[in-house]
């Protein structure tokens, strides 16, 4: 397969698959002899487990564990289990300061009459002299 049918198939670029064999997180590809890139059946599987992946939000260093695990048929699912769940931690302690976030600014907006006075608590907040 040519680097456009893989991206098809995968729901990928052409320049997000360069850029996966460029870090590493695929092999490079052979080439033709026009010098095409020429990829494997495995090729699209390991980019579809990516793209799965970022999809999932984790890291790129987090993916090539996943890959190193995912192609070692003797791995434990207890390392596998383990990098998920420092993800789900991430992800929680990202959610909660986007938590945090929203109701700072829901107070703001609550607090600031929308009027057309100039006094207003968001920018007051932004200042950082608070209202």
């Amino acid at each position: 397969m040519h680097i456009g049918q893989v991206a098809d198939a995968a729901g990928v670029s052409a320049k997000r698959i360069r850029y996966y064999e460029q870090i590493g997180l695929i092999d490079a590809a052979r080439r033709s002899d026009a010098g095409y890139r020429v990829y494997e059946e495995r090729d699209l599987h390991t980019v579809h487990f990516i793209r799965r992946a970022r999809q999932l939000g984790f890291s790129i260093p987090q993916i090539a564990t996943l890959l190193a695990l995912w192609r070692d048929r003797q791995r434990c699912s207890a390392d596998v289990k383990k990098v998920a769940l420092a993800h789900i931690e991430e992800l929680r302690r990202k959610i909660a300061e986007l938590q945090s976030m929203v109701d700072t600014l829901d107070d703001l907006a609550t607090r600031c009459d929308g009027g057309s006075r100039p006094d207003c608590p968001i920018l007051a907040e932004l200042q950082g002299v608070g209202s």
